[in-house]
């Protein structure tokens, strides 16, 4: 979900363009008021993504979305009160083929009362099918559900009870799930475990952090299940005493360096001889470490040995002889570079031999 004021258009597609960069598909913009509603028609023409809107309590500002053209809502009817307008939303999205997402999230169920000994999950599941139940009411069927919670064990019970349930497509998320890491941990760890079930049709990471990243840990889920095969996949070693380079940096590095990579490759970095070809020999590419230098190696099978200061750049190198030998464009002068400061910048690159 884009993080911009959905008025700033400039900034929103931006924003989309990022997001795109690494892999995003779809991108949801919140329309809290008009002026929001009313940026939409210039948005949906310019952004590269499919734009789905979150309307919440105002169904005009759905029915602006609409007028749009964009390409999905998000809207719980049962948030609005006003039954007429309801009615015109569910008319226009199906005139338009416009799907709507019911979004339940577990803080916004409201108290439990006394004598009511459902479990959480239970109760979200409930609230999600009288929600499905207003559209159906209405002959709309062209439906996704979520049923996002921050507790995970929650989150499994109700998609799972939802998929025996319904027939619809279901965006799966652990909704609030915290900053970078604890919130990737979180969001792995709800949401694998029903993508390896076969349950889920769209995924959202959510983290307190530039959604750029959500989009790379939503990839990582994927890539580490098997379900997508799309650009880089970093095989690196934990480092230990064994290790004679400075593993931990230089793999951050390479990480970076390679994260744009448009065509799936597998690379490894390994921190010394005993985890290095032998251990990583399914890799597509990869170097380990060794005093003061390290090997470059393919499919497990050493093709050269370099000054620890070159190694990145061998690396690079053969990224883009593998390439080539496919059929493909380099990519290493399309890659984020290294100022003599050791950053990455998009547009310096630096003499071989500097490293982090």
């Amino acid at each position: 979900m884009c993080t911009t004021l959905t008025h700033d258009v400039d900034a929103t597609c931006a924003q989309i363009a990022r997001l795109q960069e690494v892999g995003c598909e779809i991108a949801r913009v919140a329309v809290p008021d008009k002026r929001a509603a009313d940026a939409l028609p210039e948005l949906v023409r310019r952004s590269i993504l499919p734009v789905v809107a979150d309307i919440h309590f105002d169904w005009r500002l759905a029915m602006a979305a609409l007028d749009a053209g964009v390409h999905k809502l998000r809207l719980n009817p049962g948030n609005i009160h006003n039954k007429d307008g309801v009615r015109e939303v569910v008319k226009k999205a199906r005139a338009r083929k416009t799907p709507i997402r019911i979004g339940v999230n577990h803080g916004s169920i409201g108290d439990r009362k006394p004598d009511d000994t459902r479990d959480e999950a239970q109760r979200m599941v409930d609230l999600a099918m009288s929600e499905i139940g207003i559209l159906e009411s209405l002959d709309f069927g062209d439906i996704v559900v979520s049923v996002k919670a921050f507790d995970v064990p929650t989150m499994i019970a109700a998609y799972r009870r939802l998929a025996k349930l319904v027939p619809y497509p279901l965006h799966l998320g652990v909704t609030e799930a915290g900053t970078l890491v604890s919130g990737s941990i979180r969001s792995t760890a709800g949401m694998s475990v029903l993508l390896y079930e076969g349950i889920g049709d769209t995924i959202r990471v959510s983290l307190s952090e530039d959604p750029v990243m959500e989009v790379t840990a939503g990839f990582d889920i994927l890539k580490s299940l098997g379900l997508r095969d799309q650009g880089l996949t970093l095989v690196a070693c934990p480092s230990c005493g064994r290790a004679d380079i400075d593993l931990i940096p230089l793999a951050k590095v390479a990480e970076e360096r390679l994260r744009a990579l448009p065509h799936p490759m597998k690379v490894a970095v390994m921190g010394c001889e005993v985890n290095g070809p032998g251990e990583a020999k399914d890799a597509d590419v990869g170097i380990a470490g060794g005093v003061g230098k390290g090997a470059l190696f393919r499919k497990g099978k050493v093709v050269g040995v370099y000054p620890e200061s070159e190694l990145l750049d061998a690396l690079m190198a053969e990224v883009d002889k593998i390439l080539v030998e496919n059929g493909l464009e380099p990519y290493s002068d399309k890659a984020p570079k290294l100022s003599h400061e050791g950053q990455l910048t998009p547009g310096r690159s630096v003499p071989a031999g500097t490293r982090t």
